[in-house]
């Protein structure tokens, strides 16, 4: 589950990345399908404009409806009332006409799947207020909760491929998720928005729920209407194409954030410039130590954005001070203010953090993680000697460098932003930063070659080849993942399914010798995860929920990974 910007949506299956919805919401040109025209609005009509009149509207419908439904004893699941009261008149305003009730429900692979509505190829199934989507609501097959069952049928029909599903708290629009491994769906608290009253939130609905997101449209410049055609599948494909831009972009920031810190080291270390310059320190070495600080750097970005670097376990205090004094959050946010100076305590101060990672640290509320943060303890206490033998040079022997806060903030700057097109900044959303992209941009990095120019000044030069063919380090991209996993992972997860016990798939024993940033293995657990929680639930497609709770079992005892580097 991925938690947006936004108090009353969310993504689930990484369906529609953030930054589209972000450029939805701000109507960025750049975005296919949002002229006015396309939502079958009069020429020079804004989207918000059209959304306000539906928004004054609705407000009317949905406090009439809650008083209503406030007059329903709560053993009645209001379904009638919910349909007839509330979601009906909600997708009347969003262009999909007085929907029909659809007796009989739809069929799938010689199956009947109860489905209450549909609009042209999108079912929308329609539920009362307090009928729970992801809780089964009886036994059997025909009990399946409400997300599994549609999520079931958009996988098991051809013709079907995008769907919504509302119980009038929350809307979900969802889309065949056979390729995915898992449910996908982005959800619209609707009782957030309307008892909220959360406007901006109620025009992104209009601009993803509109009737005009779902038509079937031709896939290229002739050929039939087809549901693959539509817009928000056209999203799906733009979304792609600007997420490998996005990578290239932070490509471009780490590359510059690597030089701006090789610099600032070699000018504040005189003697690690001479030992360069003789050659008894490696440019390659000083390159790694360089590329490791800043994906130590990007993994604390990620961490708390996501809120999950401190340890849940300590002392409120002890994790304030680290918000407060410590945090990357807030030298991001100096580095957005300030160009720093010749001081070094920003510097100092991170390193206690890098430090605190590598051990633990109770007073910051830092938990040991060691691995991309292990320091030598043997050789913590030493004076670092750089005129001594270069192989007793600790791995983590930038620690003990002193760095300017210009530097170092400048090497923020570059980590944190980037340009769009139109030259304007924005914030990374590092929040919503996955492996892949890690990889991608790990793997471009490593076709760099470092050198030192007079001043002295750490560069890094474009050359092919390099590094990728003497070690093998290549990304793997997710498609190439799949395949691989339907051959070889597949099979054993079927064979140890067999007796119908869940725990037998914790049997199983996933490894990757050289890992990377873990696309694969990660990959692997939610293929396992997802099975599991099958057999767990006895549900073909079980709720996000509890494959989430499978993930922590699949984790910590099937997938195994190591790497050099």
């Amino acid at each position: 589950m991925s938690q947006t910007a936004y108090t009353a949506v969310r993504i689930e299956g990484n369906l529609l990345p953030h930054d589209l919805l972000e450029a939805i919401q701000r109507g960025d040109h750049d975005v296919p399908g949002i002229r006015p025209e396309d939502y079958h609005l009069a020429a020079g009509e804004r989207l918000n404009h059209a959304a306000s009149r539906k928004w004054d509207y609705l407000t009317g419908v949905y406090r009439s409806f809650r008083d209503r439904l406030a007059q329903l004893p709560e053993t009645d699941p209001a379904t009638t009332l919910t349909r007839e009261r509330w979601l009906l008149i909600l997708l009347d305003e969003l262009g999909f006409g007085r929907l029909p009730y659809q007796r009989g429900g739809l069929a799938a692979e010689g199956e009947t799947y109860p489905v209450s509505h549909a609009w042209q190829q999108v079912p929308i199934h329609l539920l009362g207020w307090r009928t729970e989507l992801d809780r089964r609501t009886g036994g059997g097959k025909a009990g399946r909760a409400p997300q599994a069952m549609l999520q079931e049928f958009l996988n098991a029909s051809d013709e079907h491929l995008w769907g919504v599903l509302s119980n009038g708290r929350q809307l979900r629009i969802l889309r065949d998720s056979t390729n995915l491994v898992g449910a996908a769906y982005v959800e619209f608290d609707l009782e957030a928005i309307f008892d909220g009253e959360l406007y901006s939130e109620f025009v992104l609905l209009y601009a993803l729920a509109h009737v005009s997101r779902f038509e079937a449209r031709p896939v290229g410049s002739e050929g039939a209407p087809v549901p693959a055609g539509c817009w928000l599948e056209r999203w799906r494909a733009y979304a792609a194409e600007t997420g490998e831009r996005a990578r290239e972009r932070m490509r471009d920031g780490v590359k510059a954030a690597l030089e701006r810190l090789g610099t600032g080291f070699l000018r504040a270390n005189p003697k690690l410039a001479q030992a360069l310059a003789e050659g008894r320190l490696k440019k390659e070495d000083f390159q790694h130590e360089l590329l490791r600080l800043a994906y130590q750097l990007i993994f604390c970005f990620v961490a708390e954005d996501r809120g999950v670097l401190l340890d849940p376990q300590a002392p409120e205090a002890a994790r304030q001070r680290y918000r407060d004094y410590f945090s990357t959050a807030r030298l991001r946010e100096i580095a957005a203010r300030r160009y720093g100076d010749r001081h070094t305590d920003l510097w100092q101060a991170l390193v206690y953090v890098l430090d605190g990672l590598g051990s633990g640290n109770d007073r910051l509320g830092l938990p040991a993680l060691g691995g991309l943060f292990f320091r030598d303890e043997k050789l913590e206490s030493q004076q670092l000697d750089l005129d001594a033998d270069p192989a007793r040079v600790p791995p983590d022997f930038l620690r003990r460098c002193p760095l300017a806060n210009a530097d170092l903030l400048e090497a923020v700057r570059h980590l944190a932003t980037f340009r769009d097109r139109q030259g304007r900044l924005h914030a990374t959303n590092f929040r919503h930063l996955g492996s892949e992209e890690l990889g991608s941009v790990y793997e471009s990095l490593l076709e760099l070659i470092p050198a030192v120019e007079p001043g002295p000044s750490f560069v890094l030069r474009e050359r092919p080849g390099n590094e990728r063919k003497t070690t093998g380090s290549y990304y793997t991209p997710d498609p190439l993942i799949q395949c691989l996993l339907d051959t070889a992972l597949d099979p054993v997860i079927e064979e140890h399914a067999k007796r119908g016990v869940p725990d037998d798939l914790l049997k199983i024993t996933v490894c990757d010798p050289s890992c990377g940033s873990g696309h694969f293995l990660v990959a692997a657990a939610r293929r396992i995860a997802k099975r599991y929680a099958a057999m767990v639930t006895g549900e073909d497609e079980p709720v996000p929920e509890k494959v989430r709770e499978a993930m922590h079992e699949v984790v910590a005892r099937c997938v195994y990974g190591v790497d050099i580097n």
